[in-house]
């Protein structure tokens, strides 16, 4: 049997909890501003985006929570600070536009994915609205539904 080509996914982490916990209304992809070890370390996979958001100050926008775990190999005469707070580089355009988003009420800016261009690292953040938890309900009924339609479908084929 022959194996089949691995496919190269170019995500680094993604936040699969903001889009249970957000409908995203409107996204746009920002550089992030790293230093060498993160660099590495995302490489590697050592990145976490669980409960990261974006906070607007002074007109820049900077991307908290976001986790970068530092490789053992890392020089010990860094810093390595895993959770520190990262500059997220946008048109001023864009960030006229989350600016505008996020001081409408219950608009919230999210971090949902940080993946590789080339050789930079890039982040797709969203502007968003909290759901309610019967939002979630449906969300989950709909996605059950889903699947026990892809049986029903892939069983029947089969015959």
């Amino acid at each position: 049997m022959a194996k089949k080509p691995k496919v190269s996914d170019n995500t680094i982490a993604r936040n699969k909890r903001a889009r249970f916990d957000f409908e995203l209304l409107e996204s746009f992809e920002a550089g992030v501003s790293l230093t060498g070890w993160e660099v590495k370390a995302l490489r590697m996979g050592k990145g976490n985006l669980t409960d990261s958001y974006v906070l607007m100050k002074n007109g820049e926008a900077f991307l908290l929570g976001a986790q970068i775990v530092p490789l053992d190999t890392a020089s010990t005469h860094f810093v390595t600070d895993p959770t520190r707070t990262r500059k997220l580089l946008l048109h001023k355009k864009e960030l006229a536009q989350i600016l505008e988003g996020t001081s409408q009420k219950g608009l919230t800016c999210v971090c949902t994915d940080l993946y590789w261009k080339g050789h930079l690292v890039k982040a797709r953040i969203a502007l968003a609205r909290g759901k309610k938890s019967h939002d979630k309900r449906d969300t989950e009924k709909d996605r059950d539904w889903q699947r026990q339609k892809q049986r029903v479908i892939r069983d029947n084929v089969k015959q």
